[in-house]
């Protein structure tokens, strides 16, 4: 369930938008430009990464930031998911460990080292804590290293390694325009652009506005005048209509 609401808007009148993201994600800057554009309030709350996708079937999130992994994801059925950056994969290890003195390792630097499973860890804070131990060498993303840094561990990139991607994930029969507003504002679109559902539902008023007030000016104007001659003034016909007599 939601934890911290991450933004409120003043005035919001509609539900709130809510947004799942899993560690390492910084939603800070899509949060700061929804919040230019939009009344509606927005609620966002960090969960496990296992959990990110049942954060949407259960609809206790709208939008969720999943991790894909590096190898083996299969996108659910009924999910949409977009692919947004990758992560830098680092080593870490006690800052007493070779790769201490370096600025970036190679994979097969590390042969013959024990290489920590997160999962198996019970989560990367765990895993963390066993390398500064000198047990081991855990390969991550940068972004979930700097979540749990530690001063007696040090994290290097590691080249070599497949990266992880993070993307965003909502249900396919979800289809409001809030979420797709929200995808627009992480995709990069600027608030004026015609993809936006706010702006093309303007777009669609603005339309409507002007078709009205054609309408109106066409009621406004008087009838045309014939253009044919008054009765009585036909050919032959003298002043008042009378007949001219023949000579």
């Amino acid at each position: 369930m939601p934890t911290d609401t991450s933004a409120s808007l003043q005035g919001a009148t509609s539900r709130p938008l809510t947004v799942a993201y899993v560690p390492g994600v910084t939603p800070g800057k899509w949060i700061t430009r929804w919040r230019e554009r939009q009344d509606q309030e927005l609620r966002t709350f960090q969960c496990e990464e296992p959990a990110a996708l049942e954060e949407l079937a259960s609809n206790r999130a709208d939008l969720a930031f999943i991790r894909i992994p590096a190898e083996g994801f299969a996108r659910p059925d009924g999910v949409n998911v977009i692919p947004l950056y990758e992560e830098q994969p680092v080593a870490a290890a006690s800052k007493e460990h070779p790769l201490a003195a370096f600025d970036a390792v190679d994979l097969a630097d590390l042969d013959g080292e024990t290489i920590l499973d997160i999962d198996e860890m019970g989560g990367a804070a765990v895993a963390l804590e066993v390398a500064a131990a000198g047990s081991g060498v855990v390969i991550l993303p940068m972004s979930v290293a700097r979540l749990h840094s530690r001063k007696d561990v040090a994290a290097r990139p590691v080249n070599g390694v497949p990266a992880t991607r993070i993307g965003i994930a909502w249900l396919q029969d979800r289809d409001e325009p809030d979420i797709e507003e929200f995808i627009g504002v992480v995709r990069g679109r600027t608030a004026n652009s015609s993809r936006q559902p706010s702006i093309q539902a303007e777009q669609k008023s603005s339309a409507k506005k002007r078709t009205k007030e054609r309408q109106a000016r066409s009621a406004a104007k008087p009838a045309a005048k014939s253009g044919g001659r008054p009765a009585g003034k036909g050919k032959g016909a003298g002043k008042n209509g009378k007949p001219r007599r023949s000579r």
